[in-house]
This record gives structure tokens, sequence and C-alpha cells, in this order.
């Protein structure tokens, strides 16, 4: 039976999740290993998006935060037992976490507002800094400024290393820095067209707090590209950056088989192993193979309550898949080929360029293979060795990322479809010219990108997809006669249905022989019967595939 305890589903507060009694799986052993690492002043952790970054910074925070009293927090967790680091560590230095991921907006000033509504928040947990005697006062008036939201650009474009000098002043000691999620203000401004201006902000208020700061201690920060040509960091001193291919942080981001097998033993959940597997498994970073964490957690949530739940996409519904869009609208025949190839279960092989800038994402095929390594939607296989530096054989890493890819695909054809002309294909649908509608899907076939290796469920995807939101009702396996035709399209203008059975032909030789097995199961399964009273003409059609070639009868 099914054993209930609290999942946090979407819940990023470590507090939070320590003190609510949420289950927690042990990622302390970060603290230990960015110590043991004292020499690197900033560190950059890149990893895609629901790798469970911004929990591990929260962690961080309750950690180190001398305003914080964490001791029962950590308690029983690994980073306990090393009591050296705990008394000379925990909570112990002043400590400013701060998160971009919600700095967004249509137009610069709308991003810009937002960028500073959290700066002034962030001012607001410090308020304290103006009842110091010793902070210069010139100091705290440009901190009601930012406090109030009302400073102009260039005091905010230096409010990390203002606060970060009142803090070391007050404190007598320096600054721990985390900032999580640091490059979605300007993954955003990409979007939206106003990349040059944001970058420019994000570029001073960076450097100023990282680069030759006395009052730093350490800064710690997350993202999902590491963004190096742009030189935000430049001539930061002791910069360490820790990526998917080039990591010692591995493990402490995302979930490793352990993790999983003991979430699903605790769960008494351990029969639902290989479908967790199957579905969330599968991405590489450096040496270990780990599970997206959000999805795990979605899944044993959904178990609970549904002892009878399948594992879903939990990923499918979120604006980051518009990365997966963007992709194939680049398209180009090369694309085309290789997204067949992986939507098939085989590899790629590409160069991986880790040193990405947002504005150059969609300037070369390259870049756009490399986004979606970096990103998540791909991995690497692990069967086959890298053959060149920097050459990796990329692969789709699980059944969730499959889908998804499957239902961007879709819906990016549907699109396609409604974009091109397809009124002859209609009037030979409806005039019963079956010529003419080989013609015309095949047209159509060459332009799509396939998926499932060519087998049946593509098929019915693509007849679906040239008549969908082209003003036809369109149902697709709908129980008919003895049994489930495959597209049934209504014109209800002309009172005319349009039965379709499709079928996959193995070899070219066999198209002429499926079309006729096609229309022989809907005469014997009697798939039009139920339409000839209620409409004044049915039309029948046997459609075989083979590859992208297509072959069309009728009755």
């Amino acid at each position: 039976m099914m054993q209930t305890f609290n999942i946090p589903v979407g819940i990023s507060d470590f507090s939070e999740i320590r003190q609510n009694g949420y289950y927690y799986v042990d990622k302390t052993g970060l603290i230990a290993e960015l110590l043991n690492n004292s020499a690197a002043k900033v560190t950059l952790i890149t990893r895609p998006r629901r790798f469970g970054k911004t929990l591990g910074m929260s962690m961080l925070a309750a950690f180190f935060d001398i305003h914080k009293n964490s001791d029962t927090l950590f308690e029983g967790l690994e980073i306990s037992k090393d009591t050296a680091s705990c008394q000379k560590w925990m909570n112990q230095y002043p400590t400013l976490f701060l998160t971009f991921k919600d700095v967004d907006g249509l137009n610069f000033d709308d991003a810009y507002g937002q960028l500073a509504a959290q700066i002034a928040d962030l001012y607001k947990e410090h308020a304290y800094l103006l009842d110091c005697p010793i902070i210069d006062s010139d100091d705290k008036q440009i901190f009601l400024e930012l406090k109030a939201g009302t400073a102009g650009k260039i005091h905010l474009s230096r409010s990390l290393v203002l606060l970060m000098r009142m803090m070391k002043t007050y404190y007598h000691k320096p600054v721990i820095l985390l900032l999580d999620e640091y490059d979605v203000p300007l993954a955003k401004a990409s979007s939206h067209g106003y990349y040059t201006e944001m970058l420019s902000l994000i570029k001073t208020l960076l450097s100023t707090a990282l680069k030759d700061n006395p009052n730093l201690c350490f800064s710690v920060i997350t993202g999902c590209l590491k963004i190096a040509k742009e030189s935000i960091f430049t001539g930061t001193n002791n910069f360490v950056s820790d990526t998917i291919s080039h990591s010692r942080l591995n493990e402490y981001f995302g979930f490793t088989e352990n993790d999983v097998n003991t979430l699903l033993k605790k769960a008494h959940a351990e029969i639902h192993a290989s479908q967790v597997k199957y579905w969330y498994d599968g991405y590489r970073f450096g040496d270990f193979d780990v599970y997206c964490p959000w999805d795990v957690m979605n899944y044993l949530r959904d178990l609970q309550i549904n002892p009878q739940a399948q594992p879903s996409s939990y990923w499918k519904n979120t604006s980051d898949n518009a990365i997966i869009r963007s992709f194939i609208d680049y398209a180009g025949s090369s694309i085309t080929e290789k997204l067949e190839v992986l939507l098939a279960g085989g590899y790629i092989m590409e160069q991986i360029d880790e040193n990405l800038t947002y504005d150059y994402l969609h300037s070369s095929e390259e870049n756009l293979w490399s986004v979606l390594y970096l990103t998540g939607y791909l991995t690497i296989d692990r069967k086959e060795s890298r053959v060149l530096d920097g050459e990796y054989a990329l692969i789709i890493p699980n059944a969730e990322i499959q889908e998804i890819f499957e239902t961007t695909i879709q819906k990016w054809f549907q699109d396609y479809a409604a974009s091109c002309d397809r009124r002859k294909l209609f009037t030979a649908v409806w005039n019963g010219d079956t010529e003419q509608m080989s013609v015309e899907m095949n047209r159509l076939l060459r332009q799509t990108i396939s998926y499932y290796d060519y087998r049946e469920n593509f098929y019915h995807a693509f007849l679906a997809g040239i008549f969908a939101g082209a003003g036809y009702s369109v149902e697709t396996n709908r129980e008919h006669g003895e049994g489930r035709s495959d597209i049934v399209i209504y014109n209800d203008v002309t009172g005319q249905v349009a039965v379709f059975e499709a079928k996959y032909s193995r070899k070219l030789e066999y198209l002429e022989r499926d079309c006729q097995k096609a229309l022989d199961q809907i005469n014997t399964k009697m798939y039009a019967k139920e339409f000839e009273d209620a409409y004044e003409e049915v039309l029948c059609y046997g459609i075989a595939f083979y590859k992208k070639r297509c072959l069309v009868k009728s009755k």
C-alpha cells in the first residue's frame, strides 16, 4: 500500500521544507564541497530548469546567514556531521540571497521595474543598516531611494556593491552573495527585443559586486546558460564555472538513482521504479546519471492521490518549451533529418559550446543543438564515446522529453499546414479525386518532421493536423460500426463525411496492397454505416504511407 508523506512539490524554500516536515533529499554535502574549494571567489553553477537550483541556494542561505539560527534545520543532515565547518560557518556571515527568476517584461521599462522592485525588497530586509552610526550618510540616502524603488539606473546598477559595503561596515565581516537564476532577465530580454539594454544593466550590477570587491567573502551564482562571451564575469577573481559537462558538483542538482530508490522505498512505491526511470531519468551531469527532481516529486504526489496514476509530462505546459518551437521554426533540411533521427531513438554527433550568448542562440545550427543540450532537452548518450574534443553523441533523455518534442512538432505542423494553401486538397477530398489527394498529401508530407519512426500514430497526427483549424470537425479513433476508424472529417456545409483508414507500409512496393487493406477494413467493419442516414454522402478513403510517400484510394 502506498505510504503517504509530505512531498514538497513547488516549494523551493529550504527552511519551509524542514520546519513543516516535508520530505527532503539531503543535498547539504554541497556546502562542504563549496567550502573545500575555498580558493574559488565566485562559483557559477549552470543547470537546466527544475533541477533544484533555487532550493540549493535557499539551503546555502539558511546555513550561512548571520541573521538566522539554523541548528535545528540541519540536524541529522550530512553537513551536521562536519562539526568544524558548522562551528566556523553556520550563521556566521552576512549573506545576501536574491533571485532574478521573476525579472521579466515585454519591454525594458517593465523588466527594469521588476528588477527595481526585487532590489527594493532586498533593501527592506536590511533596513537595520540605516540605524548604524558608522555607515556613511550619503550611502544611507541612496539606500532609502533603492528601498523605495525610486533610485535611478546608475544607483540600481550599483545596488549590490553598495549593500555589501554597508553590511561589511555593520558586521565587520565580508558578505556571502547568493544569486539565483542570474540569466533569466537576459533570456527574457532576448525574447522581447531589449537585450542590449538589459545586458548593460546586469553586467554593471554583477561586475561591481564581484570584481575586486573587498567586501565579498565569496559568491555562488546559478543559471541556465554560462554567458562568458559577453564578459559579465571578465576580470572576476578566482572564477570557477560548474556546468553539466564539466562538473564536480554533479550529484547536488537532480536526484541520483540512490535518491530515487530511497524515495520509492519510503513511499512503498518500488513497483513504479521502472516507469519512473523510463520517464524521468536519462540526464548526464558530469559523471552522474540523474533524474529530474520536479518530475519525480510530482509523480509521487499523484500516486499518493491515485495509486493507479500513470507518469505524465510535468514539463509540458511550461513556457520553457518555447525553445523547442523556436528550434523547429529555424528548420532547414539538415535539422529536420537530425530531429527525425532523435525522435526515432537514435543519436546525433554535435559540437557543444557552453559559452553561448542569448542574442546569438539562433545564429547557427551548432548553437541550437548546444541550447537543447544545456537546457535539458538533449543529453549525452553514455553508450557512445566522445569522437572529437567538444563533439558529443546526443540523444533525447527520456519518455517525458520525447513526448514534449512530439506534441510541439504536432502543433508546429498544424500551424504550418494552416498557413499552406490546402484548397486543392480539400476540393479533392470532397470530390473523391484520389489522384489529386495523393499529390497534395505527398507535398505536405515532405514538409513534416516525422516521429515515432514512421509508425501509424505519426500518420494519424499528420492527417488530423491537415484538417485541424480549417473549419472542419475532426474525430480520431472514434468507435464506428464494429471498430474504430482512424480519422473522420465532417463537412457540415455540404452534408458530407470523409472516413479515413490509414496503414503504414513496410516497403514502398506495398503501398498499393496496404491501401486496399485499409479499404477492406472500412467495408468489413462497416465504419461508414452510421453516417448514411444523417449525411448526403459518405466518402471512404484507404490511405497507405511509406516514410514520406503516400497513396490514397476510395471505395
